[in-house]
């Protein structure tokens, strides 16, 4: 998979993200379009391609310094159980240990936790409700 990103609003890896998180989040599980664009100036976006086809997506900002708050992870219905939001997300973290960013911080939807866990992520506090969805917060100490 070919990994771009972009923090331009203007650029084709937005554009792509968010086609890819309209599909995934407001079509699929119900979310309204308002909830998912809010937030769009200030993030990195990531989107991932199989042959030119956006396939995964996800966005990265700093929240505090030395911490990446990681959002709207998604990956195409058809391509999942590939091994692609893996994938996409150890480019994320190499993208923040570049930056000098020491923790990863998101918001795990409740079904998504086990997947984490296999990246390093922990849980982190009590539950919450985001959208409809049961999250957990869970972050990932990067060593540098």
């Amino acid at each position: 998979m070919e990994i771009k990103s972009s923090n331009s609003l203007e650029s084709s890896v937005y554009k792509d993200a968010l086609l890819l998180r309209k599909e995934i989040f407001v079509e699929e599980q119900g979310v309204s379009l308002e909830l998912e664009i809010a937030g769009e100036k200030g993030p990195l976006y990531f989107t991932g391609y199989l042959d030119e086809i956006p396939v995964a997506t996800a966005r990265a900002f700093e929240e505090e310094p030395g911490v990446w708050h990681i959002q709207r992870v998604a990956v195409k219905k058809e391509y999942r159980g590939q091994g692609l939001a893996s994938e996409l997300l150890n480019t994320i973290e190499a993208s923040a240990q570049k930056a000098e960013i020491n923790t990863l911080t998101l918001g795990a939807q409740d079904q998504a936790q086990d997947f984490y866990k296999k990246l390093g992520y922990r849980v982190v506090g009590e539950g919450f409700m985001d959208a409809g969805i049961a999250h957990h917060r869970m972050d990932k100490t990067l060593l540098s």
